[in-house]
């Protein structure tokens, strides 16, 4: 498929984009190109789609059903009941409703652990979008059931090939609390054998440090140092009870830190320091958790929170600015993935979206990205393209009625 935007806004300048493929082929003066759609881009800006790094997508299930209630006591008496009725057209249906709320909110990749591994990637093939998908790995540190679950991901590391490439294949031990150290162990080396990403839970919460130091006499990343699974092909959701020297060490074992602010504070885990972070040498993106605990999958106004939280953390204005939150929201977990994407520029990837400058909220535009970051809500986006297709035009997604039906029956099916 070929697309030519004419006369759009980018970089403060007024151009021409050719997409063919997959790819930005050109960005200037187009005239003479020809293209299977042409979109006009005037009064709107061209700017790279967001990268949600932590998500659960198919959670979108359960948006609003367990409220106000501590990790825990949400996770033991609500969530995992209700995920242990839950079959894999269930976990298919409610990662269509996810996938339709991130096109609609401009995300085009992210970064997902989640029961039925094929129910997500079924749903992420159909809607167009990019993902980093692992299935839970949790065993309990019951035998029987690691075995089980290592002969899983075995079969699912095959199983991958039968999806296009914007679907990639990756470990997910859950968090050091529900996964065995010999599993721990075997996801290390599986993944430097088949040269996988490892998407994990770590010191999401206190108890999760004091619990680590009782029963291994360290703390949750020295542990994980401890067994070798730290480097750089890591990425640890939430990182909130982290002491300097554990963000010293993750750095240097190059392991990514996925920052989550509203799942933070709508179950009072506690506070991830950015600023800190990075100045230990971290690298940091954002992600909104799922839609169970966040509630919502947009990452626009998760880089707000993450803006301004950091400021009111550290009381200093000028941490987390603009324009570093909004790489942290679009580039920073494409770089993580090996993705080239999250820019734009003549030939990356066209995953992007335009934005309409007419919208109030973008008006009087001294500065296109502190908007996206401080002022714009998903209804700036009028248009996302992933992998050189149209997934939403006029803030339309075709089949949208059909998904949002679906999606209502959950209600229903597991009304209390």
């Amino acid at each position: 498929m070929s697309i030519l935007i004419k006369q759009v806004a980018w970089n403060g300048t007024t151009v021409d984009v050719h997409i063919s493929g997959s790819q930005i082929k050109k960005i200037g003066d187009c005239s003479g190109q020809t293209a299977e759609v042409v979109l006009d881009g005037r009064n709107k800006a061209l700017l790279p789609t967001f990268h949600n790094a932590h998500t659960h997508a198919a959670m979108a299930y359960m948006r609003s059903y367990a409220d106000d209630l501590e990790l825990f006591t949400w996770l033991n008496d609500h969530v995992w009941p209700l995920e242990s009725k839950i079959i894999e057209e269930d976990v298919y249906n409610g990662a269509r409703l996810a996938c339709l709320e991130m096109i609609k909110s401009g995300t085009t990749f992210f970064n997902d652990m989640y029961w039925f591994w094929h129910g997500t990637a079924r749903a992420v093939e159909e809607t167009g979008l990019r993902a980093a998908l692992s299935a839970v790995f949790i065993d309990f540190d019951d035998h029987a059931k690691a075995k089980e679950q290592v002969e899983q991901n075995k079969r699912l590391f095959e199983e991958r090939t039968h999806y296009s490439n914007r679907i990639i294949f990756q470990l997910g031990p859950h968090a050091i609390y529900t996964v065995s150290e010999k599993s721990l162990r075997w996801c290390t080396e599986f993944a430097a054998e088949h040269g996988l990403m490892i998407h994990i839970h770590l010191s999401e919460t206190g108890k999760e440090v004091t619990d680590c130091i009782a029963k291994h006499g360290l703390r949750p990343a020295e542990y994980l140092d401890s067994i070798g699974f730290l480097g750089p092909n890591v990425a640890a959701a939430h990182c909130i009870w982290l002491e300097k020297s554990e963000m010293e060490l993750l750095a240097k074992r190059g392991a990514k830190a996925l920052h989550c602010p509203s799942s933070n504070m709508k179950l009072a885990s506690g506070k991830f320091r950015f600023t800190d972070a990075v100045s230990a040498g971290m690298q940091v993106a954002i992600g909104t958790d799922g839609s169970a605990s966040n509630n919502c999958l947009d990452m626009g106004s998760e880089i707000k929170m993450a803006a301004l939280l950091e400021k009111h953390f550290t009381g200093n204005t000028t941490a987390l600015n603009a324009q570093t939150a909004w790489h942290a929201g679009t580039r920073a977990c494409a770089e993580f993935y090996s993705l080239d994407s999250g820019r734009i520029a003549e030939g990356a990837l066209a995953d992007c979206m335009l934005v309409d400058l007419n919208n109030e909220r973008l008006v009087p535009g001294h500065n296109l990205v502190a908007d996206m970051v401080y002022s714009a809500d998903s209804s700036c986006i009028d248009t996302v393209i992933c992998d050189g297709k149209i997934l939403m035009q006029n803030r339309h997604v075709p089949g949208e009625e059909e998904i949002i039906a679906k999606g209502r029956a959950f209600k229903e099916k597991f009304r209390r």
